[in-house]
C-alpha cells in the first residue's frame, strides 16, 4: 500500500512538473512596454518618413473612370472551376456559428468595383469589394498582378470592403482564419482577386474628364456603440465622394461605421447585406456606379429598425435617401488635389490573451493565428478631403478623433477597415482590460497598438494635408 502511495505520488509530482512546464512553454505576461521606445516603431518610423519625402501631390484638372466585375460564386458546380467562378461548394465568411458549411443560393449578387482617379501624372485607384474583408492571400495575387499587367504599386491601390457577413470564405489559412470563413480553397483566392483586377482594368481604361465633389451626414438612428452602449461614443457620420464626368456618367463612393451584420448567421444566401442595398438604391437613382466601403465598425453595430433581409433593405435604402439629398448641394469642381501616401507597419509581436494579464506566447499564438510581421496603412487625398484605409476592424471611437484633427485644418476624412490585410480589432485602449469578444478574443496585438496606428495615420494624413509633419509626430509622442 505504502508503495503504492509513492508511486502515486511521483506520478502526481510529474505531472504537476509537466503542467508547470507547459504553463512556462505557452504562456506569458502581457506585453505593455510603450511602442515609441520598441524597434518596430523605429523601423515603420523610418520607412514612412522616406515615403513622405519622396511622395508626389499633383492639383489640376481631374480624370475618372469605374469599373465592376461580378463577385457572385457560382455554387453546386460538379467541378471547381475558380477561373469562372464556379464552385463545387462556397462556405460564406463571417460567423463562426455556420460552421464552415456552403451558401445555399444567392439572394443578391456581389460585386467589386473601383473607381480610377488621375490628375497630371498621378493615378490613384479606389477599390470596394462586396466581401467580408479583402484578406491577405487575395490582397497579395491582385496587387501582383495589378504591378504586372497594369505598372500599379501597391500604394495606388486603395483596398476596402462592405463587411458583409454573408460573402465568400475559403480565403483564410490557419484555424483561426478557417473559424471564421471556412476551410481554406487557393481557387476562391485565385477567384477574388481575378474580380479585383478585371474592375480595376476596366476603370483605368475608362478615364474621362471629370469633377469631384464630396460631403457628409450624422445618421445616429442607424448606429450604436455595441461594445459599451451609451458609456462609449458613435461616429454617425455618413462620408462619401460623389463623382460627375463630362459624358453624363457618375459614380459616388459612401463609407458609414455601422458594422454589415443586419443579416444573422442563420443566414445562408450571398448577399450584400445593407451595403448592398444601399448600391443598388443609389445606382438605380443616379444610373450610375455605388461604392461602399466600411468605415471605423469597430465596436458599432447597425439598428436597422427590423431584422433580416426587410431591414437590411430599410436601412439601406434610407442610408441611400439622405445621401441622394445631400448631393444635390454639393459644389462640385475639376481642379481637384490628388495623392497618396502607404506604408508597411512593422508589428508588435502578439498579445492574444487567455486572461487579462496573460498571454499565448507569440510562437503558439502565431501557429493559430498565422500573422505577418508587417502590415500596411494608406492615405489618398481628393481635393481637400483625406480617405485613411486601416488593416482591421478599426474603432469607430478612434475614428472620430482622426476626424476632428483634420477638421481642424481644414479638411474633411473618412476612416475605412479591411484593406487588404488583417490583424484583428483596433479599439481604444480604455477598453483593453475589459472582457469579451473585441478586447479579449480580438485584440491580437496588445494595448499600445491603437496608439501607435493613430499616431502613423495622423502623420500621414497631416502630410498628404500640407502640414508640418515634424509638428505632427512631435504632438503624438
Amino acid at each position: 500500500m505504502k508503495r503504492a502511495r509513492r508511486v502515486l505520488l511521483r506520478l502526481g509530482l510529474g505531472l504537476i512538473a509537466l503542467a508547470a512546464c507547459a504553463v512556462v512553454v505557452c504562456l506569458d505576461f502581457v506585453d505593455a512596454r510603450p511602442y515609441f521606445r520598441e524597434s518596430y516603431y523605429a523601423e515603420t518610423l523610418a520607412r514612412l518618413q522616406a515615403h513622405m519625402a519622396t511622395n508626389r501631390l499633383a492639383t489640376g484638372a481631374l480624370r475618372a473612370g469605374f469599373g465592376r466585375a461580378l463577385l457572385t460564386p457560382s455554387v453546386g458546380a460538379p467541378q471547381d472551376a475558380p477561373e469562372r467562378g464556379q464552385f463545387r461548394q462556397m462556405p460564406l465568411a463571417g460567423y463562426g456559428e455556420r460552421r464552415g458549411k456552403t451558401a445555399t443560393r444567392t439572394h443578391d449578387d456581389l460585386f467589386v468595383k473601383a473607381v480610377a482617379l488621375r490628375v497630371g501624372e498621378v493615378t490613384g485607384v479606389m477599390v470596394g469589394a462586396d466581401a467580408l474583408i479583402v484578406p491577405p492571400a487575395v490582397a497579395d495575387l491582385a496587387t501582383q498582378r495589378l504591378a504586372t499587367e497594369l505598372n500599379l504599386t501597391r500604394g495606388q491601390v486603395y483596398l476596402g470592403a462592405t463587411h458583409t457577413h454573408c460573402s465568400l470564405g475559403a480565403w483564410g489559412e490557419g484555424p483561426v482564419a478557417a473559424a471564421f470563413a471556412g476551410d481554406y480553397q487557393p481557387g476562391a483566392c485565385a477567384w477574388f482577386a481575378d474580380r479585383i483586377v478585371t474592375a480595376v482594368r476596366q476603370a483605368l481604361a475608362d478615364l474621362q474628364p471629370a469633377a469631384l465633389g464630396h460631403g457628409r451626414f450624422v445618421a445616429p438612428q442607424f448606429v450604436r456603440n455595441r461594445l459599451v452602449g451609451r458609456l462609449g461614443r458613435v461616429d454617425p457620420e455618413f462620408s462619401f465622394v460623389g463623382i460627375k464626368r463630362q459624358d453624363g456618367r457618375q459614380a459616388v463612393l459612401g463609407c458609414f461605421a455601422a458594422h454589415a451584420t443586419v443579416l444573422s448567421g442563420q443566414v445562408m444566401e450571398f448577399s450584400g447585406d445593407y451595403p448592398g442595398a444601399w448600391q443598388r438604391a443609389v445606382e438605380q437613382a443616379t444610373a450610375g456606379t455605388a461604392l461602399f466601403l466600411a468605415g471605423g465598425v469597430g465596436s458599432h453595430a447597425p439598428v436597422a429598425g427590423a431584422a433580416g433581409f426587410a431591414g437590411m433593405e430599410r436601412m439601406g435604402q434610407a442610408l441611400a435617401g439622405m445621401l441622394l439629398e445631400r448631393t444635390a448641394g454639393v459644389p462640385w469642381t475639376n481642379a481637384v488635389s490628388l495623392g497618396w501616401l502607404g506604408v508597411e507597419v512593422s508589428l508588435p509581436p502578439l498579445n492574444w490573451r487567455v486572461s487579462d494579464g496573460v498571454r499565448l506566447r507569440p510562437w503558439l499564438a502565431g501557429r493559430l493565428l498565422r500573422p505577418r510581421p508587417r502590415t500596411w496603412l494608406q492615405a489618398f487625398r481628393l481635393g481637400d478631403m483625406v480617405w485613411i484605409a486601416t488593416p482591421c476592424d478599426f474603432s469607430g471611437e478612434l475614428a472620430l478623433g482622426i476626424k476632428d484633427a483634420l477638421r481642424a485644418r481644414g479638411f474633411d476624412a473618412a476612416v475605412t477597415s479591411f484593406n487588404g490585410d488583417y490583424v484583428g480589432y483596433v479599439i481604444p485602449s480604455r477598453y483593453y482590460h475589459m472582457a469579451g469578444y473585441e478586447p479579449r478574443l480580438m485584440s491580437f496585438y496588445g494595448p499600445n497598438v491603437p496608439d501607435y496606428f493613430e499616431e502613423l495615420i495622423r502623420t500621414m494624413a497631416f502630410s498628404l494635408a500640407g502640414q508640418p509633419v515634424e509638428l505632427a509626430v512631435e504632438a503624438s509622442r
